[in-house]
C-alpha cells in the first residue's frame, strides 16, 4: 500500500515538473515584451475608467499615450491638464493645454413650460422609453426625466429636480467625461467649454420643429426666428434645422442674443450681474439705428455720385 502511494507521489510530482516546463518554454516562446512606461503613465491617471478618454480605460490609455507619436488628440476629461502634465513628463513629450469643459443640458423644457400630453407606465429608463414612443409630451425632442444621464454619471454630478423634471449640472463635480452624453438617448448633453470664470452662453433647446409647433410643444422652445444670429455681432451663432447653436469659440460674451430671445432658450451661467434686458434692448437698437443711418448714407452718396457722373 504504501508503495503505490510513493509512486503516486512520484509520477505527479514528475508530471507537474514536466507540465512546469512546457508551461515555461510557452510563455517564453509566445511572451510579449511590454513598455515599463504603460505602468508609470497608469498610475499618473485618476483611475476613473469611465471611458471618457475615448479608451476603454486608464490602461487602454496608457498603453495607447506610449505607442502615439504625439500627444495630440489623446486628452484625459476626469484627470485635466494637471494629469496630462504628469503623463507628458513621463513620456518626454509636451502637451497643449485644453479649456476645462462642463456638461450642459441643452433642454429648457420645464413641466410648467412643456406639459404632459399623455402618462408613460413602464420601465423607468430613457433608452427604453425613447424606443417606444416620442414621450410624455407634444415635444419630441426633449427630455424624458427618466435619469438615465444621472445613473451613468459615476461623479454625482447629476440629479434630477423634480419641480423642473429636467436634470441639474453640478459644476464642481462635473469632469466632462461623456458619459451622460452617451447616455442620453435625444443628444441634449452637451459638453462645453466652461468659459472664462465659468461663464457661458448657450442654447438650451434642441428642438428641429418649426416655430409655431415648437413653441406649441414648449414655450420655452427655440422657435427658430433668427433675431439672435442678426443680433450678434461677431458671427458666433448659426441657425440650422430651425435652432440655433452659439459657437463657444467666436462667442464674446455681450448678452445681447439672450436678451432679444424672445422664449427665453438662450442661457448666460454664472455672470456676476443680473441681466439687465431693457438696457442692452436700447443699446441694439441704438446700434441698429446707427447703422441704418449709415447704410442710407451711403446709398445716398452712391446715388449723387452716379448723378454726377
Amino acid at each position: 500500500m504504501s508503495t503505490t502511494i510513493i509512486w503516486t507521489i512520484v509520477i505527479i510530482a514528475v508530471l507537474g515538473l514536466v507540465l512546469a516546463v512546457i508551461l515555461f518554454l510557452v510563455a517564453e516562446r509566445f511572451k510579449v515584451e511590454e513598455d515599463p512606461r504603460i505602468d508609470l503613465v497608469e498610475k499618473a491617471m485618476p483611475g476613473a475608467n469611465c471611458g471618457g478618454c475615448g479608451f476603454a480605460g486608464c490602461r487602454a490609455f496608457a498603453d495607447a499615450a506610449v505607442k502615439a507619436d504625439t500627444l495630440d488628440g489623446i486628452f484625459c476629461p476626469v484627470g485635466g491638464n494637471d494629469t496630462m502634465k504628469q503623463v507628458a513628463a513621463i513620456l518626454g513629450r509636451t502637451v497643449a493645454e485644453k479649456a476645462p469643459a462642463v456638461a450642459v443640458v441643452r433642454c429648457n423644457g420645464t413641466c410648467a413650460a412643456r406639459p404632459k400630453v399623455n402618462d408613460y407606465q413602464g420601465a423607468s429608463s430613457c433608452k427604453v422609453k425613447a424606443a417606444l414612443y416620442a414621450g410624455d409630451t407634444g415635444c419630441s425632442f426633449g427630455c424624458l426625466g427618466c435619469g438615465d444621464c444621472v445613473e451613468a454619471c459615476q461623479f454625482g454630478a447629476l440629479k434630477m429636480d423634480p419641480e423642473t423634471g429636467l436634470p441639474v449640472v453640478d459644476e464642481a463635480l462635473c469632469t466632462a467625461c461623456g458619459s451622460c452624453v452617451k447616455a442620453c438617448p435625444k443628444a441634449l448633453i452637451e459638453l462645453r467649454p466652461k468659459g472664462p470664470r465659468g461663464m457661458r452662453e448657450f442654447v438650451s433647446c434642441v428642438n428641429k420643429d418649426k416655430g409655431p409647433s415648437a413653441r406649441k410643444a414648449c414655450a420655452n422652445a427655440c422657435i427658430g426666428c433668427g433675431i439672435c444670429v442678426k443680433t450678434c455681432t461677431h458671427g458666433a451663432i448659426v441657425l440650422e434645422n430651425n435652432v440655433a447653436w452659439i459657437d463657444p469659440s467666436l462667442c464674446k460674451l455681450c448678452r445681447e442674443c439672450e436678451a432679444l430671445c424672445p422664449t427665453g432658450a438662450i442661457h448666460g451661467v454664472n455672470f456676476p450681474k443680473p441681466l439687465d434686458k431693457e438696457a442692452v434692448k436700447n443699446r441694439v437698437q441704438e446700434r441698429q439705428k446707427k447703422a441704418r443711418e449709415a447704410e442710407a448714407a451711403a446709398k445716398a452718396a452712391a446715388a449723387a455720385q452716379t448723378k454726377e457722373d
